[in-house]
């Protein structure tokens, strides 16, 4: 029996084990039950009344006593109902508020945001916020170099598979040999020599951004986005001058 599951509503591994004991035993006392799950009474008593007020856990008085029964296990199915509704509600507020703090942030746009990533799971972050920054655009402009360009498809193999499902193409000016299309990519490349191809930077131009991604004195992968919309049209720019003189 896969009791993990039970973390998603909120239980610790406490929680679960004194729920678990009620149902396997029925109704008892705070102590029975500490001695039972091998707890201290405190705790076993914060434990009840957090399942108490989740629902799972009722009370009643028996010759002075209070006694703990568990409720039924339903119950766990109507708490996830509950919550998964309370999640809409959120994610229906966070949809209002956000542009609110978007406009906060730079109403004209002219002031630029730089943010930094490391790892292979920095440079994910940048590819996810390609995918989720392109949702209303189709295509955008790459500069890619060998080296940096197998640290980008490690970070992210389903990125290609995942951005032609979204109808997003992809430009891509190569700084070195090789490189490939995916769906109804172009490519051009441009000759450099192998000195320079070793110090390449991965660029991508993309929605009002531009990421840079590149190796730092450790050999490890690094990033940064650079946020504004007039640097952004002059590396589109830039690129697209440079992509009619290619052949």
């Amino acid at each position: 029996m896969d009791l993990t599951i039970l973390k998603k509503i909120g239980l610790n591994d406490k929680d679960i084990k004194i729920y678990l004991k009620l149902l396997e035993h029925g109704a008892m006392s705070v102590r029975s039950l500490a001695e039972l799950a091998e707890l201290n009474r405190g705790t076993a008593y914060d434990i009840l009344k957090k399942l108490q007020e989740l629902g799972l856990v009722a009370f009643y008085h028996q010759d002075t006593k209070q006694r703990f029964v568990a409720e039924d296990p339903e119950k766990l199915l109507k708490i996830l109902k509950e919550q998964e509704a309370e999640l809409k509600s959120a994610k229906e507020k966070f949809s209002e508020l956000i542009p609110e703090l978007k406009s906060l942030q730079d109403k004209d746009g002219n002031r630029p945001v730089t943010k930094f990533y490391e790892g292979s799971a920095g440079i994910k972050f940048i590819l996810d916020d390609v995918l989720s920054s392109m949702k209303d655009l189709d295509k955008y402009f790459v500069y890619s170099s060998e080296g940096i360009r197998e640290d980008v498809y490690a970070a992210f193999p389903e990125f290609n598979n995942k951005r032609i499902k979204q109808g997003i193409t992809a430009k891509t000016i190569s700084l070195s040999a090789g490189g490939g299309t995916y769906g109804l990519d172009e490519r051009k490349w441009l000759k450099a020599s192998t000195a320079t191809e070793e110090n390449m930077t991965y660029i991508i131009i993309y929605a009002d951004k531009c990421a840079f991604i590149a190796r730092d004195s450790s050999n490890n992968p690094v990033g940064v986005i650079i946020e504004n919309k007039m640097i952004y049209e002059t590396q589109k720019t830039i690129f697209k001058q440079l992509w009619g003189l290619l052949n």
